[in-house]
C-alpha cells in the first residue's frame, strides 16, 4: 500500500514561524497506522522551499518529496503530476492549512484533477483484509459515519483525529528530503491573486425570533433567550430527585428530544 501525506508551509499563529499544521500532523499519524500493516509512507510538498515541512520528518515521516514550485504559482498541478506518477493508494491532507493561504480547496482540486472520490472528515482509518479501506467520517456533533472504499482515494484529516505523535529528533536526522523539479504544464493561465483588504468591522448580531414590532421588553426576551420554549418551563429549587426527573422528561418531550409517553391502554 501507497500513502502520500500533503504537506503545507504552515506558519505559528503568534509567533510566525514556520511550522507543521498540527491537521497534517495528524494526518501523519493516521498514514503510520495504516503503514503498520505493510505499506510505503512518504510525504509530498509542492512550494519554493522544503525547509518549512521538514518537521514532518521527526513527527513519523522517513521521506518527504519536494517539488520546486515557485511562490505564489498554484501547487495542485505539480502536485497532481507527481501523485499520477507514484499512484498511491491513500492521499492524506489536513482540511486546510495554518497560517498562509488556507483556502482548504488542494484536496477537492487534487481529487478532481486525479478523478478520485474524496472522503473529508475522517477520524479513524483501516485496511480491511480484503483490501477494503474503512474510514469513520465525522458528522459533527459526535456522529459518525462509516465509510468502506475499493481503490485510491482522497482523504481529509478532522480536528477530532487520534492526536500527532511526538517528535523525536533521532528520527528527523534519520529522515531525507527529496528534491524533484515540477513539470512544466502547459497552457497554464496566470490567476489574478489581488484582493482588497479591509479593517475589521463587528457586525450586529441578529436575534432569531424577536418579534417584528413588538415591545422593548419582548425584544429583550427574545435577546436574553427568556422566550420561547425555555420560558415555558417551571423553577424549581431544591427539587425531590422524582420531581427534578420528571420535570426534565416533560421538557424533553416538550422540546421534542424524547417521544410523548404512549397511551395507556383501556
Amino acid at each position: 500500500m501507497k500513502i502520500a501525506v500533503l504537506l503545507s508551509a504552515g506558519l505559528h499563529p503568534v509567533s510566525g514561524a514556520p511550522v507543521l499544521p498540527r491537521l497534517e500532523a495528524q494526518a501523519i499519524r493516521m498514514a503510520a497506522g495504516l503503514g503498520d500493516v505493510g505499506g510505503e509512507v512518504v510525504g509530498l510538498h509542492a512550494g519554493p522551499d522544503a525547509a518549512a515541512v521538514a518537521e514532518a520528518l521527526g513527527q513519523g515521516l522517513d521521506r518527504i518529496e519536494h517539488v520546486a514550485v515557485a511562490a505564489g504559482d498554484d501547487p495542485v498541478p505539480a502536485l497532481a503530476a507527481r501523485l499520477a506518477e507514484i499512484a498511491p493508494d491513500i492521499v492524506l491532507a489536513g482540511r486546510r492549512s495554518q497560517g498562509g493561504e488556507e483556502s482548504g480547496l488542494v484536496p477537492y482540486a487534487l481529487a478532481r484533477a486525479l478523478s478520485l472520490p474524496l472522503v473529508s472528515d475522517v477520524v479513524a482509518a483501516a485496511a480491511e483484509p480484503d483490501g477494503t479501506l474503512r474510514f469513520d467520517q465525522s458528522l459533527g456533533r459526535g456522529a459518525l459515519r462509516r465509510v468502506l472504499v475499493r481503490g485510491s482515494v482522497v482523504v481529509t484529516c478532522h480536528p477530532d483525529a487520534p492526536a500527532p505523535l511526538a517528535y523525536a529528533y533521532g528520527r528527523a536526522r534519520r529522515g531525507s528530503v527529496a528534491a524533484l523539479a515540477a513539470a512544466p504544464v502547459a497552457g497554464r493561465a496566470t490567476v489574478d491573486t489581488a484582493v482588497e483588504e479591509r479593517p475589521y468591522r463587528r457586525r450586529p448580531k441578529i436575534v432569531k425570533g424577536a418579534p417584528a414590532g413588538g415591545s422593548a421588553a419582548e425584544r429583550l426576551k427574545a435577546a436574553t433567550g427568556e422566550s420561547g420554549a425555555a420560558a415555558s418551563g417551571r423553577l424549581l429549587i431544591q427539587p425531590d430527585p422524582e420531581d427534578a426527573a420528571r420535570e426534565i422528561l416533560a421538557y424533553l418531550r416538550q422540546i421534542g428530544v424524547l417521544a410523548a409517553p404512549p397511551a395507556p391502554k383501556t
